[in-house]
């Protein structure tokens, strides 16, 4: 274990053989951090806080810390991080309430830049990317393959779904469908996130499909019902090979509570 020789490390504290600190890190007793993560220099890693396996955590990150929450009295709720995250300079990444989940969730393979703040109960998904200066609020959910562009606000509750692309300086008060690109103050939705989608390899008659979806939600006139009934029989276009696409659209819509970006 390269540990520093200034940094405190709590005798309490769970770390892998293989972990790196850096110097002047503070870390508490209940803190676990698994193989081959490495914690930068001046970070302050605290409260109930479980890291996964090769993370690279950046100097001067605030990590665990009591969330901002004027509820909060000191229950012990935590902070889950997966593997393989980036996480850079000058990060806020807060505990859970008993309020919600009474966890906060980061998950696998992420890229969290500067300045960023996820706030309490938060759960964000897999291969997301963070820019500089982005903040999540209270509660917000991430899917999975996520953009979120740097000074982005993302309101209390808001849910970003799979593929999504939120642009720069965005404000998100209302619900981001899947494989939509986002921006604005207020919110519009501008297209497809085609770009995000061809560099995951989705396929032509994918992409066609996830096109026809937009369509339907956004250039038809339709209410939401109407849209998802036309999505709905989008099913085995194609020989079915969007209908996992489907899925993911229809799941996200039907459970909405803040209405989605139109």
């Amino acid at each position: 274990m390269a540990i520093h020789p200034t940094a405190i490390v709590d005798p309490a504290a769970e770390l892998d053989s293989s972990v790196e600190v850096g110097a002047y890190t503070l870390i508490g007793p209940h803190v676990k951090i698994g193989a081959g993560t490495v914690v930068g220099p001046h970070c302050v890693v605290e409260g109930h806080t479980t890291i996964g396996r090769d993370n690279r955590i950046f100097q001067f990150n605030s990590v665990g810390a009591a969330n901002q929450d004027k509820k909060y009295a000191g229950e012990p709720t935590t902070l889950v991080i997966g593997d393989g995250n980036t996480i850079r300079e000058f990060c806020t990444l807060n505990v859970g309430t008993v309020q919600d989940r009474g966890e906060t969730r980061i998950g696998d393979d992420n890229w969290i830049m500067a300045y960023c703040h996820v706030a309490h109960d938060v759960v964000i998904g897999n291969e997301c990317v963070m820019a500089n200066n982005a903040t999540l609020a209270g509660h917000v959910q991430v899917g999975d393959h996520v953009t979120i562009g740097g000074l982005t606000g993302v309101l209390q509750r808001m849910r970003i779904g799979d593929h999504a692309m939120v642009g720069f300086q965005a404000h998100v008060a209302q619900d981001v469908p899947p494989f939509m690109t986002v921006d604005g103050n207020p919110l519009t939705v501008r297209a497809v996130n085609v770009i995000g989608l061809k560099r995951r390899e989705f396929s032509a008659e994918r992409i066609a499909i996830v096109r026809q979806m937009h369509k339907l939600i956004y250039r038809t006139g339709h209410t939401l019902d109407e849209a998802q009934a036309a999505i709905e029989a989008l099913r085995g276009s194609e020989g079915g090979v969007a209908d996992g696409d489907i899925d993911c659209m229809l799941r996200f819509l039907a459970t909405t509570t803040r209405g989605i970006v139109r």
